[in-house]
């Protein structure tokens, strides 16, 4: 192989984490796969105060985080998570 040339990465890797599937592969669902989202939110502290609790679940759960507690426990996880002090 000649040096400085790039290596082609394959798009979407296989799982090979047991023998869950026909090639040995275990299923995305069986995993909990999760997908890091290409942005962060932005999101104000009075957005999260006022944002309603289906949004809020969506919003932790996109990100991997629990959605779990009542609704001022998801507020002030959310704050705690993504927002930075100034």
């Amino acid at each position: 192989m000649s040096g400085g040339g790039m290596e082609s990465v394959p798009a979407q890797p296989t799982l090979a984490l047991g023998s869950g599937g026909p090639n040995g592969q275990v299923s995305r669902e069986r995993c909990g796969y999760f997908e890091m989202p290409l942005h962060y939110p932005r999101y104000t502290k009075e957005d999260y105060e006022n944002m309603p609790e289906w949004k809020l679940d969506c919003l932790l759960a996109q990100y991997g985080l629990p959605v779990t507690g009542d609704l001022q426990h998801k507020r002030k996880f959310a704050m705690g998570a993504f927002l930075w002090p100034q």
